[in-house]
């Protein structure tokens, strides 16, 4: 969530953090060789992701529909990226936040945006999925 959203504020405050952390670290270090860059991917098909913030489904097969690519990205295409940027390939770049996207933030899709159409009971569904999520997560380590 790069330029906001509703319903992200911890989320987005903590990326603009990292972001901003991680320029001040390129201006510091780089001198030293060391690189600081950052990945701002945009819905990626993840079973943790949509398992607690979208039960039901409703939301996943709609995203697709704001994504100029027309489709949900694949972790392989994040990790693809992040090879790239460390490999030797990419020693100039430094101190950069590159979107992964398919193109949905100049699209400006706000991917949470649609969450204020969401019921209270709907509401009360994620949460309960998103507790029994975690448990499983804690009894399963």
């Amino acid at each position: 969530t790069r330029s906001g959203s509703g319903y992200v504020c911890p989320s987005a405050s903590a990326k603009a953090g990292v972001e901003a952390m991680s320029k001040s670290l390129c201006s510091e270090w780089g001198r030293y060789g060391l690189r600081f860059n950052c990945l701002a991917p945009g819905p990626v098909e993840t079973e943790g992701a949509f398992s607690r913030l979208d039960p039901s489904g409703q939301f996943r097969n709609s995203a697709h529909k704001r994504i100029p690519a027309g489709r949900i990205g694949e972790v392989e295409e994040i990790a693809n990226l992040a090879t790239y940027l460390v490999s030797d390939y990419a020693s100039w770049i430094n101190g950069e936040s590159i979107a992964i996207d398919g193109g949905e933030y100049p699209f400006m899709a706000g991917e949470f945006n649609l969450l204020s159409k969401v019921s209270s009971d709907q509401w009360d569904m994620l949460e309960q999925a998103i507790r029994a999520g975690n448990k499983k997560d804690k009894s399963d380590k």
